[in-house]
């Protein structure tokens, strides 16, 4: 384990250790010891344990009272003789005898406390969740974890113990606990409704308590001023904005909370948008800003940006980082390999022995008892494998032809507790000439990795795999009884070896013993650090210079004892214990795995037992041991000569040593006798420490500093600081090789002597290639070192090792990590295992398991991230594994300085496993990435590690005028663009002699009173009612003289039209105008939802001071209602007329407005940013407007339109109510709420009708891909055709939607419809229709601008499907009488051609103003009337609040003129101001919904500064937290942004309005006032 030590106050904390430890009796260490194994392996209760564990602590504890409980936290129980060693990755305990004290192995905790002692006061907001995701755990969890999966190198089955059981993990911050209560106290995760209600602690807990709140208020008073005053900005942790992006544009009226005139009558904290900010979410906000606005380390130097050019990777090197200053090494020589004259090849040693020594004992096999089940002798070994190699050559055959020959591969599946079945099985393929392929059994067909053996075995061309009878009985099954495919695995023939299955070979038979040469022998597998798997070709050659090798290296004799606990069927498990063993005849006890986990000391009973003289172990090993060690006190260790580390290249393996040591040096363990070794699947064995009678020198250690080895300098380091690592040296380079140590990333340079490289060594012993991956094998097998000037540094061929290291004094090796641990963030590399080492050393332990903890970096923004992902344990409380997690964070910032991007927490046993305990970290990573790892609990923190952000961009002030020069020289014409001139556009219009829409009815009633002008349908597609002109007119005046004589209304007074959509609607609408009466239409309240839409309806009442309601019986009932009455006061409604039973009278005479300007109607509507407001259409902009319509669409009495849309305001209303009074045609209406039970309803009408022009909304549009998209050949069947339409238009206020639009031409594509016909209008509240599409002219056109020069305001046009590119379709034609021109939003001065402004628009039928109740008209004054301020002053334009561009294109209008189109961008409203640039919500949007397959819809919006984003979920809420990292890594990827907070919600929770558009700031003031009932809140630090 990676060792840090410390000094000072630390060394004095912890002094009283040792004296505590001695107190102990030996056999209450021993019980401790105990306790500790069973509560790590699940068979005893935390609560059991701590409960066993007082008991036997309790007579001893006033011994120990003198020590600060608030240190005894963290405190180990050790003592001389039996010292708690942490395994891999385990914070240690104190070797407590006279070694130097700067070897001491348990200061890696002491350096984490230290670290974290820094950090007291830190408050993190705790992520919310909901309960339901908080239960949710893994299938297993409630068994006891499994601890086969506790990890390959996990240093433990248990957690150290500590002193003060009963003190709570966080006493020594007061702080933190108290605010942690606070936290849960108000973070009540139930439904919405009880999230005032049921948990008091939400609000009036701490109502008394005035810090509590205090940071709300704080946070309240600064959102009032930010919005009111416009003075104070909040707290801006996310770049250079000038001012609070909300302030820029003042609110009407907001539609959730009341008007602005109101008193409130509850908590007066509100924001100016009537947000009340005291709830929970503002105050975690508020401590998510505090965790920001200090940031941790002064960013990486800044560097120039060209608009275009956000040079993100460019990070300058830190000038002060220390460089290597060594002289270049030279290759390093090992001692030279003796001459040997014993075999020719591993078979004839094998053969020799068969037949001299046929009794000589070659393997002994244990059971899980630790019993001997069975001996295998070398004679048994020789005849058994003649004879495998005999049935394999001749028996197998398929249509007469030999199954296999020489040089074929095959697999080798057998499980790790049969190695006489296997080293049978391995023999019998060499002497066959086969090629064995040594694999992990396959217990599932989703075992982690095993596609990527299936891959393996695909690419050598395996098709037998050998295995054991029991084995293949529990291999999983087909149906059909055979061993089951698995996935990404060829077809296998499985052949069981076991002796009934094996032929006797003849007399004269014997199989092929040639001299070792370079064809393949076996293959070994490895896996890579993406999860790739490859097999590395071992020739006969390599394979017997390796045996002689480490023959040489280890000193082995004839008939020794080995005892090898590692797995035989790979590494030096297979070295040692299969091959080298039968060259010199040695005795090997096979220790399985399934028996360490039952009991860790069998392999040392079995060397005391055998008196083995080696022993092959890995540090786990040791560590486990010495967890279980009892009185053993007739165990004798004397007997070996070599304890073989095979892991001891691994940081941690030094604690394992000196701990092992420490303990049974008492039972007659030679110190010398320890021999770490390094070696790699490449090159084998790297480099061994010699046994102690080679003359060898004493073995070394280094203390390096940390930081100094992630600019890759070795730095002894003499200062004693936190982060240093401890390592032993892993012996000199073997017999005959040559060593160097080159340069790891670029050109393979040699290192310098104090530079750390990656190890390559050239030697006739190691592998030759990667099986079929020539590419790879020359990079790495064939590898040619340079030096400093680019020469060759030797004429050998050198095999990189994929370790990192050094040589050290005397010529030894150390290694400090490998190549597929390896992060480098920001230039520095780190290694995965010290990381790991750091997370373990954080106290208290309990939360997750000691081994299950997976560390690896994903590539997010041109840089490595790190992400630790841990297991936790079952009974571990949300609270408490926050708060060990957000300690995890700071202890790897403060030693390793570096920040995680991601730290998460998985249920028990969910983690992907390695065959052989320890977790695959490959694999773990694919499901991060995909968002299959479903975590329970997730931190992220990319406002501390993501540094390489682009710098925020800087405005510079440009006036108008020289804007205006600019474009002359540069040639472009400033834009600007108009619709066809009126003037000149001669119709025989006869309704353009009436100035007054109700004078165009009476006419129409006179002229052509059967004329049908409505059709409505309902949701059978048969015709509910119908309208001609006469039938309208008459009910247009019935309800004229119900409000004269029954309402007494007078001229001028505003009515409230409540409707459902109808021929009502129009028929009182007109009789309003008959009366002289101004009609507000209102959207009725929704009979099951009153609490929400009612209140939307009083207010549009009361803000448009409507005297009267016109509505139906059944309306009229609800606004008086019961329920009515828990949503409004409904006492304060005007008189309510209904409409259903009205007298046949005639008007006496008809309202004559006085001037065309007077106000015909009031179309108020709630626009995406929440704000209410009704615009003014006076008389003469109502004519205009349906004339401009008429001329674009050519509408004359003889067509017919089919209309899908909701008729209560905008173009919606124009079309629905005005335009066929107007032009005289048809109009088929079809009320889009009729689709919800009958989707078909419009397309069917259409067909029906032969309807060549049809509106509709998106959400309409939306509708009918998402429900009919599987069922266009069912329409089809029922002859639904629409060949017959030639424009099918969008009506929308947005940038057109062009993957719907797309993809509703597609799907009905086969239904006739036209992709041409396809288009969108484009309207807003001051105009509200600019553009439509109509009948004649161009079709639209799509233009692919480059997104990050729209964060800058500019237009960059690029090809299709180039990076950053996005799609913008012209939002329709600009209609007659309509001049569109682009200004500056800032200066107001006219731009040019393609660039980046506000339209703005001058036309007859702009709107005449806001109709406000506050006197609000001056802030949007401006918004109806405005001049340029540079050029053309004097023309009057209207403010659209839109960004979009005129850009001039090759195509000609239909007057012969080269055509101008315009691109909608987005509304202006909407844009986040971040980091000095302009981001359109819709684009992030489209990202974050690209992201994951289970988000259905997502909105954004900004909140302090920080980004919002709320996803819908659409799947199981286990998916829940596996989209923060998904959500945080494609907004960095695509926008450079950094997410603040992520809000993960269910489907149909972000509000969308009846034109499709997505309400933004309603969800947001919903968010703010704890509405959502969110899924998961997660907020990144």
């Amino acid at each position: 384990m990676a060792e840090r030590h410390s000094t000072g106050l630390l060394m004095m904390m912890l002094e009283p250790n040792p004296a505590i430890a001695m107190t102990l009796p030996a056999e209450v260490r021993e019980k401790l010891a105990e306790l500790e194994l069973e509560l790590s392996e699940g068979d005893i209760t935390q609560k059991g344990y701590e409960k066993k564990r007082g008991k036997l602590l309790a007579p001893f504890i006033p011994q120990i009272q003198g020590v600060d409980p608030s240190l005894q936290v963290d405190h180990r129980i050790q003592a001389s003789s039996q010292v708690v060693p942490p395994g891999p990755k385990h914070s240690k305990a104190r070797a407590v005898n006279s070694r130097d004290e700067r070897f001491r192995s348990d200061l890696h905790t002491e350096a984490v406390q230290a670290a974290l002692a820094k950090y007291k006061d830190r408050k993190v907001p705790m992520p919310s969740k909901r309960r339901s995701v908080l239960v949710q755990s893994s299938v297993e969890a409630c068994t006891p974890p499994d601890t086969s999966s506790a990890s390959e190198d996990e240093g433990s089955l248990r957690r150290q113990g500590r002193v003060t059981s009963s003190s709570p993990p966080y006493q020594a911050h007061p702080s933190v606990e108290h605010w942690f209560n606070r936290v849960i106290q108000c973070s009540s995760t139930s439904s919405s409704a009880s999230s005032t209600s049921s948990h008091p602690g939400g609000r009036g807990q701490h109502s008394g308590n005035t810090t509590s709140a205090s940071a709300a208020t704080v946070l309240a008073d600064l959102m009032a001023h930010t919005q009111l005053d416009n003075h104070f900005a909040p707290p801006d942790v996310t770049g250079l904005s000038e001012h609070s992006q909300f302030a820029e544009h003042p609110q009407v009226a907001p539609v959730r909370g009341l008007p602005r005139g109101y008193t409130h009558t509850g908590s007066a904290m509100e924001t100016a948008d009537g947000v009340p900010v005291n709830s929970r979410v503002s105050s975690k906000i508020q401590q998510l800003l505090n965790t920001l606005k200090k940031p941790k380390r002064p960013p990486l130097c800044e560097f120039f940006v060209d608009d275009f050019k956000e040079l993100l990777d460019a990070q300058l090197p830190d000038p002060n980082q220390p460089k290597a200053e060594g002289v270049q090494m030279s290759p390093l020589r090992g001692e030279p390999l003796a001459l040997v004259s014993s075999s020719a090849s591993l078979l004839a040693s094998l053969q020799r022995w068969g037949s001299t020594q046929p009794k000589s004992p070659c393997l002994t096999a244990l059971d899980n008892a630790g019993k001997p089940v069975y001996t295998l002798t070398y004679g048994k070994l020789w005849t058994r494998s003649q004879k495998l190699a005999y049935t394999l050559l001749n028996k197998l055959s398929t249509r007469n032809e030999p199954l296999l020959r020489p040089g074929d591969r095959v697999a080798l599946v057998f499980p790790n507790n049969d190695p006489v079945m296997f080293l049978v099985a391995f023999y019998g393929c060499l002497l066959a000439e086969l090629v064995p392929v040594p694999i992990e059994v396959p217990l599932t067909r989703k075992d982690a990795g095993s596609q990527q053996i299936g891959f393996l075995l695909g690419s050598c061309g395996v098709t037998l795999a050998l295995t054991t009878d029991a084995c293949q009985k529990g291999l999983p099954k087909a149906q059909t009884g055979e061993v089951a495919t698995f996935k990404g695995w060829p077809r296998l023939l499985w052949f069981v070896t076991d002796g009934k299955h094996v032929g006797k070979p003849p007399k004269d038979w014997s199989p092929p013993l040639r001299d070792a040469r370079s064809d393949p022998a076996y293959i070994e597998y490895k896996t890579s650090k993406e999860g790739s798997t490859m097999g590395i070709t071992v020739t006969h050659a390599a394979m017997l210079a390796h045996c002689h090798v480490l023959t040489q290296a280890c000193g082995y004799v004839e008939g020794e004892t080995i005892t090898n606990v590692l797995d035989f069927k790979r590494d030096a498990g297979l070295w040692h214990g299969v091959l080298t063993s039968v060259l010199n005849r040695m005795h090997v006890i096979s220790i399985p795995y399934s028996l360490m986990k039952v009991n860790p000391l069998s392999w040392i009973q079995k060397v005391h037992t055998y008196k083995a003289r080696v022993a092959v172990v890995k540090s786990r090993d040791m560590h486990w041991s010495l967890l279980s060690q009892k009185d053993q006190r007739d165990i004798s260790l004397s007997s070996l000569r070599m304890l073989i580390v095979a892991d001891g290249a691994n940081p941690w393996s030094i604690s394992s040593c000196d701990a092992f040591l420490n303990v049974f040096q008492a039972r007659g363990l030679r110190p010398e006798v320890i021999c770490p070794c390094a070696s790699s699947a490449e090159a084998m064995t790297v480099a061994l420490r010699r046994p102690p009678e080679m003359g060898v020198p004493p073995p070394g250690k280094a203390v390096l500093s940390m930081s100094r080895l992630s600019y890759g300098v070795i730095r002894v380091d003499t200062e004693e600081k936190l982060s240093v690592l401890t390592l032993q040296d892993v012996g000199q380079a073997m017999p005959g090789a040559l060593v160097c140590v080159v340069r790891p990333e670029g050109t393979p340079c040699l290192c310098r002597t104090d530079e750390v490289g990656e190890i390559c060594v050239s030697s006739s012993s190691s592998g030759s290639s990667y099986f079929g991956l020539p590419g790879m094998t020359k990079n790495v097998f064939e590898m040619v070192p340079v030096t400093a000037s680019g020469s060759p540094a030797s004429d050998r061929l050198f095999t990189r090792t994929s370790l990192l290291g050094f040589v050290g004094p005397d010529n030894l090796l150390f290694v400090v990590g490998k190549m597929d641990g390896l992060m480098m963030v920001s230039g520095r590399r780190h290694n995965a295992d010290d990381v790991v080492a750091t997370a373990l050393a954080v106290e208290p332990m309990k939360f997750v398991y000691r081994g299950r903890i997976a560390v690896f970096s994903v590539y997010v923004l041109h840089d490595e991230r790190i992400v630790v992902v841990a297991e936790q344990r079952p009974d571990a409380s949300e609270e408490d594994s926050f708060q060990w997690m957000s300690r995890v964070l700071q202890a790897i910032d403060s030693i390793h300085q570096v920040g995680v991007y991601c730290l998460a927490l998985v249920p028990a046993n969910t983690l992907p496993k390695a065959p052989l305990g320890g977790i695959h970290v490959s694999e773990t990573k694919q499901r991060f990435l995909d968002g299959a790892l479903h975590p329970c609990n997730v931190l992220m923190c990319p406002h501390t590690c993501v540094t390489n952000l682009p710098k925020p961009r800087q405005k510079q002030p440009v006036g108008p005028a020289s804007m205006i020069v600019g474009n002359l020289v540069a040639g472009k014409r400033i834009a600007q663009a108009c619709g066809r001139d009126l003037a000149q556009l001669e119709d025989n219009d006869q309704a353009r002699k009436f100035l007054y829409m109700q004078d165009v009815l009476q006419w129409r009633a006179q002229a052509t009173p059967e004329h049908s002008l409505f059709l409505l349908l309902n949701a059978k597609g048969t015709v509910a009612s119908t309208a001609s002109c006469l039938q309208l007119h008459k009910r247009a005046e019935r309800v004229s003289v119900a409000l004269m004589e029954k309402g007494r209304l007078n001229p001028g007074d505003h009515v409230a039209l409540v409707y459902p959509p109808g021929i009502d609607l129009i028929a009182t609408f007109y009789g309003c105008l008959y009366a002289g009466c101004v009609p507000v239409t209102v959207r009725p309240p929704h009979p099951q939802n009153l609490a929400t839409t009612l209140p939307t309806v009083k207010m549009i009442v009361e803000v448009s001071k409507s005297v009267c309601i016109l509505t139906t019986q059944a309306i009229m009932k609800l606004l008086k209602s019961k329920e009515a009455t828990a949503a409004v006061d409904v006492k304060t409604w005007p008189m309510v007329l209904d409409t259903d039973d009205l007298p046949r009278k005639k008007t006496p005479q008809m309202y004559k407005p006085p001037t065309p300007e007077t106000l015909a109607y009031l179309d108020f509507s709630v626009s995406t940013t929440g704000i209410l407001a009704g615009v003014k259409m006076s008389h003469a902009a109502t004519t205009a407007l349906c004339r401009s319509v008429k001329l674009q669409c050519e509408l004359y009495p003889s067509r017919q339109i089919a209309i899908c849309l909701d008729p209560y305001c905008g173009l919606g209303f124009a079309l629905w109510c005005l335009c066929s009074v107007y032009s005289g045609h048809q109009s088929i209406l079809v009320p889009p709420l009729e689709l919800e039970s009958n989707v078909s309803l419009w397309l069917s009408a259409v067909s029906q009708f032969k309807v060549r022009v049809t509106f509709c909304s998106y959400s309409v549009m939306e509708m009918c891909t998402k429900g009919l998209g599987s069922q266009a050949e069912a329409l089809r069947l029922r002859n639904v055709n629409l060949s017959c339409v030639r424009t099918c238009m969008v009506v929308a206020e947005e940038r057109p939607r062009i993957n719907l639009t797309q993809s509703f031409s597609k799907i009905f594509k086969d239904l006739g419809l036209s992709p041409r016909a396809v288009s969108t209008t484009f309207g807003c509240r001051v105009n509200v229709a600019i553009c439509l599409q109509g009948t004649a002219g161009p079709d639209p056109t799509t233009v692919y601008v480059d997104m990050r020069a729209l964060r800058h305001d500019r237009v960059r046009l690029v090809e299709r499907g180039s990076p950053h590119s996005l799609p913008l379709m012209e939002s329709g034609k600009i209609l007659p009488g309509v001049k569109v021109i682009i200004a500056n939003t800032e200066t107001k001065g006219p731009l040019g051609d393609s660039h980046l402004g506000e339209i703005w628009v001058s036309a007859p039928h702009n709107g005449a103003g806001y109709y406000t109740v506050y006197g609000e008209e001056a802030l949007h004054a401006d918004h109806f009337c405005t001049r340029l301020s540079f050029g053309d002053t004097q023309t009057v334009w209207a403010r659209t609040g839109y960004l979009g561009f005129l850009r001039r294109t090759e195509l000609t209008d239909a007057s012969g003129e080269r055509h101008d189109a315009l691109y909608v961008v987005g509304a202006l409203d909407e844009t986040l101001e971040l980091r000095g640039m302009r981001y359109h919500p819709i684009d992030i949007e489209t990202s974050v919904i690209r992201s994951h397959k289970s988000i259905a819809e997502c909105a954004v919006f900004t909140w302090t500064n920080l980004l919002v984003v709320v996803v819908e979920l659409e799947g199981s809420e286990q998916e829940a937290l596996d989209l923060v990292a998904l959500v945080t890594n494609v907004v960095l990827e695509e926008h450079y942004l950094i997410v603040g907070v992520v809000v993960v919600v269910d489907p149909g929770v972000i509000p969308i309005n009846s034109r499709g558009e997505k309400q933004r700031m309603h969800l947001r003031d919903g968010f703010l006032g704890d509405q959502l009932d969110p899924i998961y809140v997660a907020y990144n630090m």
